[in-house]
């Protein structure tokens, strides 16, 4: 059964609707966390001029160290938000949710052309509207490049083969968003593979594969300019996992981890902060083994017989190899990863649950006929209530980005003693003058990544701390960390030498401080102002120093 034109139409305006009513707490959330450095306090996007669309544009240029990503059409989009909105976060989180949408009413157009019926395309498109994965991707004003890379991904799909110039366009342009669309690319050969066997397809044309090598020569070339900038920043991250056999493991275990989040919802967080799989034994390690050797069946089966179910397990395998822990990432999961990795998974099982249903109906003793009438019926009602619960918990976790208090708090409810969670009580137990109690906090932070020198310095909460020899203690040890990393790169950033500088002046070493800020003037950057002032501060503290060294000494007389 069909979908006329009007039920399509209301269709998509109840799918805008539901998605403004599921992200209405949401709508007046603060900028948070990477939004600081991607919008609010990003000079390039605020200054719409030549030079700065030109250094946005430039894959070696600060810009992109400053956001750790080759992104320019996710940053030319903020240039046109902040042209429209400037801080009024309101029109952000509009934006956000109406390309969300869109993404979603496209995907019901490739999962048409990609065989499933009307109704199962809408209900699958419903489901990936409401998850709760999603509200991540799409509450938080950043993440803007996660969805409009979705959009521009999955028109690209639908462009190829019929305007494959136009599929080519959308695709360099969903790379230039989110490296993550890099899908598209194994989705449109998987989608021509499976086409191949069609003789009426064939008979209607060809698939253009000489377009879709275009499409990997625009890969390649993303790949080089994202590697550059990549390399210079997260690129530099200890790997996660640097034994081989553990990072096996708990590729595995993550991995299964990604689907229990995607089937149940259970287990999402703000942030994620996993135990690697350090034993044979670990469970998440060993429930993974049979549940990917069913999906790995079900993958390499679909391929063999070339039917579209492929498709989506390409689709969701490929989604998900860039952020399985090979890649060295400062987190090894978020829910936000998640947003590329749905679509496969919810068509994959969309496709193969009619066939699970006609293996299991005799084996349960229904007989056929019975089947046929109310195995439908059924399946279309269990979605309902799926899409349904999946939306109030996308309701309730949307209250979650309005501040980065409630985002710290949700991350420390889920991970209670993960490194947000401990910075947290560092916090608490500064503000309460308990020094021990901060300092074992910190330092339990700190054996699990945290290093934030700059947070340490410019928080309030521990500003009556900054004397304290065991305080001081744990500041020495982060800036020494800092100097030992930073100084292993021979062409520092402006940020990074601000941090040299930093931590040379816990290290009580102004005139080292002093160089590295006079150096960060003579690179390019956005914070130059920032930096005079700084330069402007320790030449007046190193000057007071030397006086007062010099009036101990004798040498100056006292007034």
């Amino acid at each position: 059964m069909g979908v006329s034109r009007a039920a399509s139409l209301l269709l998509a305006c109840a799918c805008l609707a539901a998605a403004f009513a599921i992200y209405a707490p949401a709508l007046d959330g603060k900028f948070i966390s990477d939004d600081g450095h991607y919008v609010a306090q990003n000079p390039y996007i605020h200054d719409p001029s030549v030079e700065n669309l030109i250094a946005i544009l430039n894959p070696g240029s600060v810009v992109a160290l400053v956001v750790e990503n080759y992104a320019p059409v996710h940053l030319m989009l903020h240039v046109l938000e902040w042209q429209l909105f400037g801080e009024s976060v309101r029109g952000y989180h509009v934006v956000n949710v109406v390309v969300h949408t869109l993404a979603c009413l496209l995907w019901v157009a490739l999962l048409l052309r990609w065989g499933l019926s009307p109704v199962a395309a809408w209900l699958a498109a419903g489901l990936l509207l409401v998850h709760p994965a999603n509200v991540e991707a799409v509450a938080w004003i950043s993440q803007l490049k996660t969805t409009s890379a979705m959009v521009l991904c999955v028109g690209a799909l639908l462009a190829h083969p019929r305007r494959p110039g136009l599929g080519a366009l959308l695709f360099g342009l969903a790379l230039l968003a989110k490296p993550t669309a890099a899908v598209a690319l194994f989705a449109v050969a998987a989608a021509g593979w499976v086409r191949s066997a069609d003789r009426e397809a064939q008979e209607k044309g060809d698939w253009r594969w000489g377009w879709v090598a275009v499409w990997a020569l625009l890969l390649a070339a993303f790949a080089f300019a994202e590697f550059w900038a990549f390399n210079q920043t997260a690129g530099q991250a200890p790997p996660i996992y640097p034994e081989l056999a553990e990072r096996f493991r708990s590729i595995c275990a993550i991995a299964l981890r990604y689907l229990v989040m995607a089937s149940t919802s259970w287990g999402l967080s703000t942030f994620h902060e996993t135990p690697p799989a350090a034993s044979w034994l670990d469970p998440w390690w060993l429930a993974s083994l049979p549940v990917l050797a069913v999906l790995a069946w079900r993958l390499f089966g679909m391929l063999r017989e070339r039917r579209p179910e492929a498709i989506f397990w390409v689709w969701a395998v490929v989604s998900f190899a860039p952020i399985c822990g090979v890649i060295p990432l400062p987190f090894p999961m978020a829910d936000r990863y998640l947003y590329f990795i749905l679509p496969g998974l919810i068509g994959g099982a969309a496709l193969a649950l009619p066939e699970l249903s006609a293996w299991l109906a005799p084996r349960a003793g229904l007989d056929p006929g019975v089947r046929d009438a109310w195995g439908g019926k059924v399946a279309i009602g269990l979605c309902v209530v799926l899409i349904s619960f999946f939306a109030l918990r996308s309701h309730e976790r949307a209250r979650i980005w309005r501040s980065s208090e409630f985002m710290m708090a949700d991350a420390e409810l889920h991970y209670p003693d993960g490194a947000a969670a401990q910075t947290r009580k560092a916090t608490r137990a500064a503000l309460a003058g308990d020094v021990d109690a901060t300092v074992a906090a910190l330092r339990v932070a700190r054996a699990r990544g945290y290093n934030r020198l700059d947070h340490l310095l410019g928080e309030p909460a521990y500003a009556s701390l900054q004397s304290d020899p065991r305080f001081r203690a744990v500041l020495l040890e982060m800036a020494q960390e800092w100097l030992d990393r930073l100084q292993l790169n021979p062409s520092p950033s402006q940020l990074e030498l601000r941090l040299v500088a930093q931590a040379h002046v816990v290290l009580d070493d102004l005139p080292a401080a002093i160089r590295a800020i006079e150096r960060a003037l003579e690179v390019e950057g956005p914070i130059s102002e920032d930096l005079e002032r700084d330069l402007e501060t320790l030449s007046r503290s190193q000057r007071i120093r030397e006086h007062t060294r010099k009036r101990r000494a004798g040498g100056v007389p006292s007034e």
